[in-house]
C-alpha cells in the first residue's frame, strides 16, 4: 500500500525558514516522481516543485524559484522542501504526492506540476508565513 505523510510545516514570520519533511513507502522509489503541491483557502492547488527519484532532477514553479529546494534520501525514502525566505502569500497546505516516472516524462516538466497528473497524496502539513 502507498503511503505519503507531509510534516514540518508550522508558523513563522516573514522572511523565515522551515523544513518540510515527506515519509514515503510501499511503491519503489526509484521509479518515481515526488511532488510538492500548496493549497490556500480559497484557491487552486498549486505545484510548487518535484524530483525525480531516479536521477534526482529537480524542478520549481516561477513562484518559489530560487526560495524554495527539493532534495531526497532514496535509503530512507524521504523527500524533503527547504523553504526560505517565506512569504505570507506561501501560507497553505502543503502535500506531498507521487506518481509514476513514465507518466511524467509523457506528460513533460511544465506538465508534472498539474496536480491531477499525481496518483498517490499523504495528508498535508499546514505552513503559515505571517507579516
Amino acid at each position: 500500500e502507498v503511503q505519503l505523510q507531509a510534516f514540518g510545516g508550522g508558523l513563522v514570520q516573514a522572511g523565515g525558514s522551515l523544513r518540510l519533511s515527506c515519509a514515503a513507502c510501499g511503491f519503489s522509489f526509484d521509479d518515481y516522481v515526488i511532488g510538492w503541491i500548496r493549497q490556500a483557502p480559497g484557491k487552486a492547488r498549486e505545484g510548487v516543485s518535484w524530483i525525480n527519484l531516479g536521477d534526482g532532477s529537480s524542478y520549481y514553479a516561477d513562484s518559489v524559484k530560487g526560495r524554495f529546494s527539493i532534495s531526497s534520501d532514496n535509503a530512507k525514502n524521504m523527500v524533503y522542501l527547504q523553504v526560505n525566505s517565506l512569504k505570507p502569500e506561501d501560507t497553505a497546505g502543503y502535500y506531498c504526492a507521487a506518481q509514476e516516472q513514465f507518466t511524467a516524462q509523457a506528460m513533460g516538466v511544465q506538465s508534472t506540476f498539474d496536480p491531477l497528473g499525481y496518483e498517490y497524496w499523504g495528508q498535508g502539513t499546514q505552513v503559515t508565513v505571517s507579516s
